[in-house]
C-alpha cells in the first residue's frame, strides 16, 4: 500500500479508532508510518514506527529510519545535538487551526513527504493525521 492509499483509507475515522491492529501490522510491512494526536498531550506513531511522543501544547519530535530519537537529560548531550542535526522532524501543532466552527486539536508540520487524513471526534475533526514512508526518513 502507498501513503496516499493508507491516508484515504483512515480518513473519516473516529477518535480512539484510528488504526486497527491489523491496518498497523500492514503498515509496518509496507514502511509506512501513521502519525496522529491523542488526548491533549500525545504524538501517537504506528506502523514502522510504534511509539509515541510526549508534546503537550505542541512539540516537535525528531526520528531517522530508526525511530524517535530519546531525548537526552542533559541538554548540551554532544551525541544527542549530533542526531538531531540530521533527523527529520515532525512539529505538532496544538489547536493552531480554525475551521468554521472550532479548532483543530492536532495537525502537523514536516517537510517528510507525506498524505493527510482526518480523524473526528463530536462530527468534527479532531486531527488531521499524516502518513508517510519510513524511507523518507533516509
Amino acid at each position: 500500500m502507498t501513503k496516499e492509499g493508507l491516508a484515504a483509507l483512515l480518513d473519516g475515522r473516529k477518535y480512539g479508532d484510528e488504526i486497527s491492529k491489523q491496518e498497523a501490522e500492514d503498515a509496518k510491512k509496507d514502511g509506512l508510518v501513521v502519525v496522529f494526536g491523542a488526548s491533549d498531550d500525545l504524538m501517537e506513531f504506528r506502523g514502522a514506527i510504534y511509539d509515541e511522543s510526549n508534546c503537550y501544547e505542541g512539540g516537535t519530535a525528531y526520528l531517522n529510519e530508526n525511530g524517535l530519537l530519546e531525548e537526552c537529560d542533559n541538554e548540551n548531550c554532544p551525541h544527542f545535538k549530533k542526531l538531531k542535526e540530521k533527523a527529520k522532524k515532525i512539529e505538532a501543532l496544538w489547536c493552531a487551526v480554525k475551521t468554521k466552527d472550532s479548532y483543530i486539536s492536532w495537525t502537523y508540520r514536516t517537510d517528510i513527504p507525506h498524505s493527510t487524513f482526518n480523524v473526528i471526534e463530536d462530527k468534527e475533526i479532531y486531527c488531521k493525521g499524516i502518513v508517510f514512508n519510513i524511507n523518507d526518513l533516509k
